[in-house]
Formats: structure tokens, C-alpha cells, sequence
């Protein structure tokens, strides 16, 4: 029994372990932006597990994957070429990364003050790419 409850877990742990390279293997780019910001929630999340744990290293490794799920995703929708206004990838991008900025803020305000630069970049950026979508969405792509 204590096997099979041991095995259960360790499965559990290794699927919901946050991978870019799912993403990045991705041929469409619009989903390859999906997938990313779908590994950048798990990666904040590991973060979060690790910050409870007391393992700083952890933290700060996890915020860089989050960092780079998230300039991923930009890159992507970019690179799509598509105008922002007419793909519905563009809003639900704004909208993840909106949810992500309130989510690093709410974990910043919960980590001891002397903690609280590893997540500093991180939310700048974030909340960098969160404005260049919403205006995106709102303007629409300029005519050349």
C-alpha cells in the first residue's frame, strides 16, 4: 500500500513540475504562448511551495523560469504577426498576465522584507509585457 501511495506521488510531483520545453516545442505560436503562461503559473507555484520550505536557491530559480515562460509568451504572439485586436490569443494573454502580476504582488507581500528583490525583476517584467498586450488589444497593431 505505502508503494502505491509512494509511486502515486512521485508521478504527481513529476507532472505537475513546470517545463518549457512542452511549450517551445509547440509549432503554433499562438498556443506556444498558452503553454507558456500555463508554466509560468506552475513555475510561481513551485516557487511559492519552495519559499515555504526555507529554500531561497529554489525561489529564485523558479522566478527565472516564470521570467522566461513569460518573455516566451511575448516573443510568441509577436512573432505571430497577428493583429492584436482580431486574435482572441492576445486577450486571454493580457488577462494571464494580469492574474500573474496580482499573484507575484500577493507572494511579495506575503515573503520577509529581506526576501522580497527576488521576485523585484520578475514583476517589473511582467507587468511590462501585461501593458504592451493591453495596448496591443486596445490600438490594435499600427498601420506601417
Amino acid at each position: 500500500m505505502r508503494r502505491i501511495v509512494l509511486t502515486i506521488l512521485l508521478l504527481s510531483s513529476q507532472w505537475a513540475h513546470a517545463d518549457l520545453k512542452k511549450a517551445m516545442a509547440e509549432q503554433n505560436l499562438e498556443k506556444r504562448s498558452g503553454l507558456a503562461l500555463e508554466n509560468a503559473e506552475a513555475a510561481l507555484k513551485q516557487a511559492r511551495a519552495a519559499y515555504d520550505q526555507g529554500d531561497n536557491n529554489e525561489v529564485a530559480k523558479d522566478a527565472a523560469e516564470v521570467l522566461d515562460s513569460v518573455n516566451l509568451a511575448a516573443s510568441s504572439l509577436e512573432q505571430s504577426g497577428k493583429n492584436p485586436r482580431r486574435s482572441i490569443w492576445f486577450k486571454k494573454a493580457e488577462i494571464s498576465t494580469r492574474d500573474l502580476s496580482r499573484r507575484i504582488q500577493d507572494f511579495q507581500d506575503e515573503m520577509s522584507y529581506v526576501d522580497r528583490p527576488l521576485l523585484d525583476k520578475l514583476k517589473v517584467r511582467v507587468q511590462e509585457v501585461h501593458d504592451e498586450l493591453l495596448m496591443g488589444v486596445m490600438e490594435g497593431r499600427k498601420k506601417q
